[in-house]
């Protein structure tokens, strides 16, 4: 999710490629995004995301959040998600998220197919619209009891 909660000014995407570890000793997540997403925009305006992580019963509203377009209509009220505000960041969280992760973006590069080392790689991009990757530092974690609290 990136934009700012209290300008009611966000989207959000379910993704399902990324990464966690540590990068110029910093804690990090690194996420990618397609430049045809409408979260591509609000990734570019703002330097803060959330990642937020929910019980499987919220799977339904991430099927909903990762096909429909947030260009086309309020995509996170049609979910039944309740945005909230984070303690670090302007990104909001979602209360019913059992892990949120807040992060400041810190580096960008688009993917080049040219360095594409195993050629199928290249069946993920029947349209050329490869992934922006993003980089961003985790500035603060909070978890339900399911993630130690």
């Amino acid at each position: 999710t990136s934009g700012d909660f209290t300008a009611g000014h966000l989207n959000t995407m379910t993704v399902g490629w990324g990464s966690l570890g540590v990068m110029w000793r910093r804690p990090f997540v690194q996420v990618v995004v397609r430049p045809t997403r409408y979260t591509y925009e609000f990734m570019e305006q703002y330097d803060t995301f959330t990642l937020s992580a929910f019980p499987e019963e919220y799977r339904d509203a991430m099927l909903l959040l990762g096909t429909k377009s947030g260009r086309d209509g309020d995509k996170i009220a049609e979910s039944g998600l309740t945005p909230i505000a984070s303690a670090h960041v302007a990104a909001p969280g979602f209360a019913e998220a059992e892990l949120i992760l807040e992060c400041r973006r810190i580096y960008w590069a688009d993917m080049d197919a040219a360095r594409f080392l195993d050629p199928s790689i290249e069946s993920n991009y029947p349209h050329g619209d490869y992934h922006r990757i993003y980089y961003g530092q985790i500035v603060a974690i909070y978890g339900s009891d399911a993630y130690g609290g």
